[in-house]
């Protein structure tokens, strides 16, 4: 077996291993305590384990992002609309990433270990240490998104924070425009009402957390930044003609 062979069987060992043991710690808090619905998994069905981009909006830190593993790991093993006894924790789906501030990464022990888990850290272009800045597009940081889209699934959340409605960063589309993949729009509620945004620790039980998988979008790849920026936000909710459309919406915005 080649070094660099033995590095990846390595990587994806950890990986396995960190799946599980946050899938563990963060089971009970999403199917025991309160109650997950989970919508669209038939948009899963079929897709190619390359080349495919989730764009979501934000609700906390890292309940969101483990949510999505723990359904795409129960989706492997036959689930559809509910996650069930966590029996897929023993062989996780690993081919997946996500993109997340390198600020938010270095918060705590919980988060250093979850970026063994396929974190991808990038520069925020808006923020940095509690402050509004302004600067580009870091070209490294790109790469590191492209080259995982090459080879795996890849999670963002275009608006980069859990403010609801706040814009969509062009970045996003940008990538879109590059690489071309099959792109899934995610809405999810109830997360920010349940857990505290830095964590995993409850706030609330007995609420209700839904994740609604939407068919892939059929995107001109050739249209403008603005233009595909203005479709995904739509797709996730959190465009203009969504705001205020729902009580959960007020709700969310009034926390």
């Amino acid at each position: 077996m080649s070094k660099f062979v033995q590095r990846i069987f390595r990587a994806n060992l950890i990986r396995k291993v960190v799946f599980m043991v946050v899938g563990v710690a963060s089971y009970p808090g999403l199917a025991l305590f309160n109650r997950l619905r989970i919508s669209g998994a038939e948009h899963l069905k079929g897709l190619p384990k390359e080349r495919v981009l989730f764009v979501s909006n934000h609700q906390t830190y890292f309940a969101d992002v483990i949510t999505f593993f723990q359904i795409f790991c129960a989706i492997k093993w036959g689930k559809k609309d509910r996650l069930g006894i966590p029996y897929y924790l023993l062989n996780p789906f690993t081919r997946v990433n996500y993109v997340a501030a390198v600020e938010t990464m270095k918060d705590n022990l919980l988060s250093r270990l979850f970026l063994l888990a396929g974190g991808i850290t990038v520069k925020r272009t808006w923020r940095a240490e509690g402050k509004d800045v302004r600067r580009g597009l870091d070209p490294s940081d790109t790469r590191k998104i492209v080259r995982a889209l090459e080879k795996n699934w890849v999670i963002t959340f275009p608006q980069g924070t859990t403010r609801p409605f706040a814009p969509g960063r062009k970045g996003t589309a940008l990538i879109i425009k590059e690489v071309r993949p099959i792109v899934i729009p995610i809405v999810i509620s109830g997360f920010w009402r349940a857990f505290n945004k830095k964590g995993l620790k409850l706030k609330k039980r007995n609420t209700n957390l839904s994740v609604q998988f939407k068919a892939p979008l059929k995107i001109d790849y050739d249209a403008s930044a603005e233009q595909i920026m203005d479709q995904i936000m739509d797709a996730i909710e959190q465009s203009q003609a969504h705001m205020l459309k729902g009580k959960h919406h007020r709700a969310e915005l009034a926390n």
